[in-house]
């Protein structure tokens, strides 16, 4: 497995990445990560109780540019629990790119069902294994409506960067 770490303004957090179960999903996140895509990015949506999502914007809520979107390996990811990294998506299942979340609760009902569009769940790429107190406190921060996104944190909670253990190129 790969560990990252997550520098935020909010504190740091580390995860393992299953490279093995679903390595194209990994390989997207770890490019991002490698190209310091990340950095200056928000968590721009946080929901107490279910999760905190970031990767897509910058600190004026601006969409961050994207790759283009990867195949969905849900049906191969473990269970959307509480503390495991997703990529978030459209409602197109094969819409993934940068932006990811962590699960702040056990969300099975994010899991895959079945290989249609309802059913394709949401794939859980990695778990929290260092930091999970961070990521809650987050997760509880007030919130407010910006540039029509809602669940925005009142106050913003940027990554500063992610680094990618064992890697002397990571950015």
């Amino acid at each position: 497995m790969t560990r990252v770490t997550f520098e935020t303004s909010h504190g740091h957090f580390s995860a393992d990445l299953d490279d093995d179960a679903v390595p194209r999903t990994v390989a997207n996140f770890l490019t991002y990560v490698r190209e310091g895509a990340y950095r200056g990015n928000l968590f721009h949506r946080v929901i107490e109780g279910f999760v905190v999502q970031g990767g897509g914007f910058d600190a004026r809520m601006r969409e961050q540019p994207t790759r283009g979107p990867i195949v969905n390996e849900a049906a191969h990811a473990r269970s959307n629990a509480r503390g495991t990294l997703a990529m978030a998506r459209t409602r197109d299942p094969h819409s993934a790119s940068r932006q990811f979340f962590v699960n702040v609760a056990d969300n099975d009902f994010l899991d895959h069902q079945s290989a249609t569009d309802a059913g394709y769940g949401y794939c859980a790429f990695g778990e929290v294994v260092e930091g999970m107190e961070k990521v809650d406190a987050i997760a509880a921060l007030p919130t407010t409506v910006v540039e029509g996104h809602t669940d925005v944190p009142r106050e913003p909670v940027t990554i500063e960067r992610v680094i990618i253990h064992d890697d002397p190129a990571t950015p």
